[in-house]
């Protein structure tokens, strides 16, 4: 099992020193959803985080809301994904809609290039996706290159564990090709049973130490 802590700013990382956490989402503002750390929080989180061994995945959001972007906040978000790479970031968490919730593919074709070859995660904004196009819309993923999704498995049912169906079904239409991250209502007293029942290795939450 992989467990990826997400955390706000610099405030938690001390305690995952000593804990079975490998891997860190880096957020600022968790109460709209998590936006992009700032340049100082970035870099001193990926030098403390790296001296122990855990990698960093800081979030490229620049802005709570929707996950609908403009031409000015696309040149922020590659900005951000220049810098983090700058500095050595793991992943690189990131997500991107059209208004009819679809993937914006020419947002995420436009941010590529700056991400230099680093993995890419799309985040929970892919739980808005309807069902119906999800499955597509992870095979757009897996063009791309990104490297894997992090999901709820509906943006309607808050309870992950009404969702194991539609996990599975992603999982099983993954088939390895791109990594599924269990995330959303996931601590540490519930996070075996998940995997079990969904058959993925990874989760991710706040509630994991």
């Amino acid at each position: 099992m992989l467990k990826e802590f997400c955390a706000e700013n610099l405030t938690d990382l001390h305690k995952l020193v000593g804990t079975d956490i490998t891997r860190v989402e880096l957020c600022d503002n968790l109460a709209v959803g998590g936006t992009t750390p700032s340049y100082g929080v970035l870099k001193e989180a990926t030098r403390y985080l790296h001296e122990h061994q855990i990698t960093v995945a800081p979030m490229i959001r620049p802005r709570g809301g929707d996950f609908v972007y403009n031409d000015l906040e696309l040149k922020i978000m590659e900005e951000d994904i220049l810098k983090a790479v700058e500095l050595e970031a793991d992943a690189l968490v990131f997500g991107l809609l059209t208004k009819d919730n679809l993937l914006d593919v020419d947002g995420i074709d436009y941010l590529i290039p700056a991400c230099q070859g680093v993995d890419m995660v799309f985040h929970m904004a892919f739980d808005l996706i309807p069902q119906d196009q999800q499955l597509a819309a992870m095979d757009q993923l897996i063009e791309f290159g990104f490297r894997r999704i992090l999901l709820h498995g509906s943006a309607e049912r808050h309870n992950i564990f009404d969702n194991i169906d539609h996990i599975k079904t992603l999982l099983e239409h993954a088939d390895g090709r791109i990594e599924i991250l269990l995330g959303g209502g996931v601590t540490k007293d519930n996070c075996q049973e998940l995997l079990s029942l969904t058959g993925s290795n990874q989760v991710h939450g706040t509630q994991l130490i």
